[in-house]
């Protein structure tokens, strides 16, 4: 998975919530890195689409961010050493984020940090929500 410097960090961008740059990358080449977007956010077509579309180390760190150590294992047995470190990040591991920056891999260790940021929001939301009401 090689990108240039400047598409990790629209990548990045999009995570955090930068719907414009999402549909940039969607539109210009880079449907996986949009389409992840989407699967982080739990859309059920979008990680169909990762699987059936050759990216299945995309999906893989986002199961690994959400806690699945296989999915971590799974990408570090197939040589995606740095993205496993993306997923162990998202996951709550700082020593993976540390990793990232001290091996050269500062746009992914931003891309990690603003995984983190969007996967605790939405186990944030998920727990808030299912929280009982006495009032409902």
């Amino acid at each position: 998975m090689t990108y240039p410097a400047k598409i990790l960090v629209a990548w990045a961008e999009a995570i955090g919530g930068n719907a414009a740059i999402r549909d940039w990358l969607m539109k210009n080449g880079y449907p996986e890195l949009g389409l992840f977007v989407h699967a982080l956010y739990l859309q059920d077509h979008a990680r169909d689409w990762l699987m059936k579309n050759g990216h299945p180390h995309l999906m893989a760190i986002i199961r690994g961010a959400e806690g699945d150590n296989a999915a971590v294992k799974w990408l570090e047995t197939h040589g995606y050493t740095p993205l496993s470190k993306i997923a162990m990040t998202g996951d709550g591991d700082d020593a993976a984020l540390h990793w990232l920056k001290l091996n050269g891999h500062p746009e992914l260790a931003m891309v990690a940090i603003r995984l983190r940021a969007v996967k605790d929001r939405i186990e944030s939301d998920n727990v808030d929500h299912h929280k009982f009401n006495p009032n409902s």
